[in-house]
């Protein structure tokens, strides 16, 4: 393209019937480059926060395997990736000069040529979303861990995860995924992380209670040396303390490590062993059954079951089943579909602990509800019912 003159520059703005008195002195005059083709280049959209943290020299990590939607993830935040498309085409100029730059520096040439080294008509838009960690627990119950003489953990053919590998197959951030191993109590062996199959955890928490009980110690001072000492030869170490981690909270007394053992937490797991080999159980009966099934001095409610058993009101006795929302589907919609196939009318009180995990940041269970549910009233009771039909 020849260079255009100020003579030309200034007979197009006569055309154009702009007085050049209101327009800054300099004028860019834009051509294409030899290269300016548009697939080279991607324009991603950061909000300020991302910004900072790759100024500051940290890395931003796109996410996903061949089928699954790509996702960024920073040190501690998951966004969704979307393709924006814009009306007005982007042009990359190299060395662009703004207004505030021209205005600053008045010995700015008359005229600038500037060559265009590419455009994009649409650019990659990032929304902030919950990080997709349903397939962490997915992976590692593919070969849960049943202790060290199981001969089916030395003929497994499945693969074992490190670290680097769940980083690489899961959509999340890094501290998102750290902080998922501890909510699934995973543990670190032989530098894989491994969930404990359900039964040999709770052997494992059998013997710790069992000692608890014939040492008489209180449940909220549990030392740590004396169960290792005492357990150390019916179970490696490490499973030892890692029982007394999951089910315990670490404190140090004049230098010794103590537990304070979690009775919620306890109480929910036995009712979990009672509940999984039943369909439904007459609820009188397993909250007997369940209330001696505890260690001495620990009690048994209802409420620590939310998000693991749902107790059945409508039958006659009442019962009880388990309904686990960690086997539920992740996706909105469809956790909605799978809740209202279970049930057809559910109270704001017993849908809250299977759909609490679905609230995006600042969003409330009762938006949610709005959103995925129409509501009526049963006999006084507010009850939640599909917006669609269910198959």
């Amino acid at each position: 393209a020849a260079m255009r003159s100020r003579a030309e520059v200034d007979a197009t703005l006569q055309t154009a019937k702009l007085n050049p008195a209101e327009l800054l002195p300099a004028v860019q005059c834009l051509s294409f480059g030899p290269q300016a083709g548009g697939g080279e280049c991607c324009l991603l959209q950061l909000e300020p926060g991302l910004c900072a943290e790759l100024e500051a020299g940290h890395s931003l990590v796109i996410r996903g395997e061949k089928d699954e939607h790509a996702v960024l993830c920073s040190k501690d935040k998951t966004y969704d990736m979307k393709i924006a498309d814009t009306s007005n085409m982007l042009l990359f100029v190299p060395g662009c000069k703004t207004p505030e730059e021209l205005n600053a520096d008045p010995a700015s040439g008359n005229i600038i040529h500037s060559q265009v080294a590419g455009f994009s008509n649409n650019y990659w838009e990032l929304r902030r979303c919950r990080p997709k960690l349903k397939k962490l627990r997915k992976l590692l119950m593919e070969d849960p861990y049943d202790g060290p003489d199981s001969q089916k953990d030395q003929t497994s053919t499945f693969s074992k995860y490190s670290t680097e590998d769940l980083l690489s197959l899961i959509q999340a951030s890094e501290e998102e995924i750290l902080h998922q191993l501890q909510v699934v109590d995973a543990c670190k062996i032989e530098g894989y992380w491994r969930i404990l199959d359900f039964d040999y955890e709770m052997k494992l928490l059998n013997h710790v209670t069992q000692l608890i009980d014939s040492e008489s110690w209180p449940l909220s001072k549990v030392p740590l040396c004396a169960c290792l000492e005492e357990l150390g030869s019916l179970e490696p170490r490490e499973m030892i303390e890692h029982i007394l981690v999951t089910y315990g909270r670490k404190y140090v007394d004049a230098g010794e490590v103590f537990f304070e053992m979690r009775e919620d937490k306890i109480c929910r797991a036995i009712a979990q062993m009672l509940l999984q080999n039943a369909v439904k159980f007459n609820l009188a009966e397993f909250e007997e059954v369940w209330q001696q099934s505890v260690p001495e001095g620990m009690t048994t409610r209802l409420d620590q079951l939310q998000g693991l058993a749902l107790v059945d009101k409508s039958s006659r006795p009442e019962t009880i089943f388990l309904l686990k929302v960690e086997d539920l589907p992740e996706d909105n919609q469809e956790r909605f579909n799978s809740l209202f196939g279970i049930r057809e009318k559910w109270t704001e009180a017993d849908i809250t602990p299977y759909i609490q995990d679905l609230c995006a940041e600042k969003q409330t269970v009762g938006a949610l509800l709005t959103k995925y549910a129409r509501s009526s009233m049963l006999n006084g009771v507010k009850v939640y019912n599909s917006r669609r039909p269910i198959s």
